[in-house]
């Protein structure tokens, strides 16, 4: 009995010795990692080709970047998204609070223990970004801040779907809060499951096309016209086709005092099944189609539309025809939406 009583002590001991090496093992690994990220920091803020001037690279007109989204992120290479970010970033300034919800704009931009962000950027689950801006802005009050911005940035599924009721409450309480959604019209995600915003013919993995289905039956919600219901003060849509239209938007909406809300199209390359050089052009089309207006209300007016006197739209098979998700939908179906389009182009030409 003794002898086991021994072996079994000399067992622990052995077992706390290699648990103390791993310990010291993984304190130094984390040293290094921590060494590395602050000089890839250093080096990311030296070497950021964002913070160039655009003018430099052949635009005269795109308005130049700060260092509030570096790169670096894990994002698809051409990924809309993160084009309609940078906008974004362009229009805000340093007083500015992100309340982010889970999603590929969270999970591209934050590996753990890195993150891209240059502002205070806080990360909620898919549903309660809204609700986690409203505590923010409530601690800013009880501060008598006034100065600083409360952002979220959400994508169509945490805004569309499974966070609608928390962003009612939020527009309910008439809160000064900048509500941004970057519609990829699908869970880009979480495997480009069918959202709200997801459009009608679309094949996702939840509504697939095949011999009896043409994909998604749904027409696309419009929470542009559910945000005016309750009453924002300003509300937006846009295009990561338009980077300074996004930008001028998101610098209009900071003024406001009171609700407010912008929807910014960003093209998905594996949910779209398109090249990595085409997001751009793809969000170029949907506004020439009329199926994606750049639109702004003020005061629940239509202020401003890209649909105009002089507006000469696109065919949709043109924007259709490059993209994956609709590759399977036949003359009748393009028909379809090209009606889709043109109800747009009747509603808000102004």
């Amino acid at each position: 009995m003794k002898i086991i009583n021994v072996i079994l002590v000399k067992k622990l001991v052995m077992l706390v010795v290699a648990a103390v090496k791993i310990t010291n093992a993984l304190e130094k690994v984390y040293l290094i990692a921590a060494k590395a990220h602050e000089l890839q920091t250093a080096t990311a803020v030296s070497l950021d080709l964002a913070t160039v001037p655009v003018r430099k690279l052949g635009n005269k007109n795109m308005q130049t970047n700060n260092k509030f989204l570096s790169p670096g992120h894990n994002a698809c290479a051409g990924c809309g998204q993160l084009v309609a970010a940078q906008a974004v970033m362009r229009g805000l300034n340093k007083n500015v609070i992100i309340a982010n919800a889970t999603g590929c704009l969270e999970v591209t931009t934050t590996a753990y223990p890195q993150s891209a962000w240059g502002l205070p950027w806080i990360h909620s689950l898919f549903e309660n970004a809204s609700s986690l801006a409203s505590g923010i802005k409530a601690a800013l009050n009880t501060k008598n801040d006034t100065t600083t911005k409360v952002v979220v940035q959400a994508g169509d599924g945490g805004t569309y779907d499974i966070g609608l009721g928390l962003i009612s409450g939020m527009w309910e309480r008439n809160e000064n809060i900048l509500y941004i959604c970057y519609d990829t019209e699908a869970y880009s995600n979480t495997g480009i499951q069918a959202s709200g915003a997801t459009p009608y013919g679309a094949d996702t993995t939840t509504s697939p096309q095949g011999k009896n289905s043409i994909g998604s039956l749904q027409r696309k919600k419009d929470m542009i016209a559910i945000a005016i219901a309750h009453g924002v003060k300003y509300a937006a849509q846009s295009s990561a086709g338009f980077p300074d239209d996004i930008t001028n938007k998101v610098k209009k909406a900071l003024s406001v005092n009171g609700p407010s809300y912008i929807q910014i199209l960003s093209p998905c390359v594996p949910g779209w099944r398109i090249n990595n050089d085409e997001s751009v052009l793809m969000g170029k089309l949907a506004v020439q189609t009329g199926l994606y207006p750049l639109l702004e209300y003020s005061d629940g007016k239509l202020i401003a539309s890209s649909i105009t006197a002089n507006f000469i739209s696109k065919p949709v098979e043109e924007y259709l025809a490059k993209q994956g998700r609709f590759k399977h939908l036949k003359k009748n179906d393009i028909a379809d939406i090209q009606n889709l389009a043109n109800e747009n182009i009747k509603k808000y030409k102004i």
